[in-house]
């Protein structure tokens, strides 16, 4: 038996991994983040296949899924939105799992960040312009944040920040980033990023947040902010530039 956890994408169906849909078709027992999760994948779930809905669950009650299908010998398809490995509180899962010796696998997914980044059709990195994203959140209900991590601190190095679980906060976030940025500096506001209710609002910092307030925005939001985002007049990356000497290709360089 074994606990295999999923990446199901930030909201569109049809960006789960090939892997990942294939594991829940082998599955006799699905856990899925409900409130967040697709519900189109669970056709591909074995037709007499347990599927718990943990959206309402406690950590405990999630726990005695998985007991109970270890008992069976039953393996478990557990979904969760976006990617693993940011904000997906697996590490919790996972210590449960390991203090009784359930055995789990990891297969990523495509996680919100990039799905929103494709809905704005824009790359975070942009040559001498932005080349680090910085994806953080801000202290909320669920937990605070670490004291040394700041937006005040990640803004002072200009990089592209993709702030999560945040869109209920944008007037303050949108205040303590402008004298680092400007409030001519590209912002953006993607809800339900790749899904079919998915919602895009651009702007700056000056504006953002009066444009996501009139679209009524409220939850289940990215907000990107950087020159990236609106960067035009900039260097062609070296990776193409016929006097770069590349492994695969000759140059002059």
């Amino acid at each position: 038996m074994t606990v295999h956890f999923i990446g199901a994408g930030p909201g569109a169906a049809d960006l789960i991994t090939v892997r990942g849909r294939e594991l829940i078709a082998r599955c006799p027992v699905c856990l899925y983040a409900g409130s967040l999760v697709p519900r189109e994948l669970l056709r591909f779930c074995p037709k007499d296949a347990r599927i718990v809905d943990t959206a309402p669950l406690s950590l405990d009650e999630i726990e005695a899924e998985f007991v109970a299908a270890d008992a069976a010998g039953h393996d478990v398809a557990r979904l969760h939105s976006g990617d693993l490995s940011i904000f997906s509180a697996l590490a919790e899962q996972q210590r449960r799992l390991d203090q009784r010796n359930i055995p789990y696998t990891l297969t990523p997914g495509v996680p919100a960040f990039a799905a929103a980044a494709a809905a704005l059709q824009c790359e975070l990195t942009v040559p001498e312009v932005a080349q680090s994203v910085v994806l953080t959140r801000v202290g909320g209900r669920a937990s605070r944040m670490p004291e040394r991590e700041t937006l005040a601190g990640f803004a002072a190095t200009g990089a592209t920040l993709v702030i999560h679980l945040a869109v209920h906060a944008l007037d303050a976030i949108v205040a303590e980033l402008t004298p680092f940025y400007g409030s001519d500096c590209p912002a953006a506001v993607v809800a339900e990023a790749s899904s079919p209710a998915q919602r895009v609002v651009w702007g700056t910092l000056a504006d953002i947040a009066a444009e996501v307030a009139q679209a009524r925005i409220e939850r289940t939001a990215l907000i990107l902010v950087g020159r990236a985002l609106g960067a035009r007049h900039f260097r062609d990356s070296a990776l193409y530039d016929p006097s770069y000497r590349r492994r695969f290709r000759g140059g002059s360089g």
